[in-house]
């Protein structure tokens, strides 16, 4: 078997310190731009930080203990309802009392408020429509949101329930 002049004649190529440089500059060059393009993906989506003020929150929190006792006192039936076409999504809201009956004079609030990202929280403004009935819109949405209802009167916020809802697009 013979092997042809031009494959005799190259030699295997020869691993120089000037080869090792470069490889090793080039490659953590390469890791060093891969991570400058996941830390600016990391910090450009960062929807914000769950709490501003971890102490003031602390300090809020025999507070919200204490309301949320007062709430379980009242045993109150709330029950939210959220459904979506292209354009907007509806929220009802009834609220009766431990006996059953509808609770006049309260105002509502919702907020459908996305669990990863702050920036996509949405408000509605709920009317009342009948003593414990309440309606509201706001923008369209889809995928799974928390819906934040909140119950109060004259300005003293007597009911708040967090429900995990999926609305599905449409």
């Amino acid at each position: 078997m013979r092997t042809s002049p031009a494959r005799s004649a190259s030699r295997p190529r020869q691993i120089t310190g000037r080869t090792v440089l470069f490889s090793l500059i080039g490659f953590f060059a390469l890791v060093a731009g891969v991570n400058a393009v996941m830390i600016r993906a990391a910090v450009s989506t960062f929807g914000g930080v769950e709490t501003e003020n971890a102490y003031q929150a602390g300090l809020h929190f025999a507070q919200e203990l204490a309301a949320v006792e007062a709430q379980d006192a009242l045993h109150w039936q709330v029950r939210g309802n959220v459904s979506s076409n292209s354009a907007t999504t509806a929220i009802r809201v009834t609220a009766a009392g431990a006996d059953g009956r509808p609770l006049p004079g309260l105002q509502a609030t919702s907020r459908l408020v996305h669990p990863t990202d702050r920036r996509a929280d949405r408000t509605a403004v709920l009317k009342e429509e009948s003593p414990g009935n309440f309606a509201g819109q706001t923008e369209a949405v889809a995928g799974q949101w928390l819906l934040v209802i909140e119950l109060s009167r004259q300005g003293n916020r007597l009911f708040r329930s967090t429900n995990r809802v999926f609305v599905p697009a449409r």
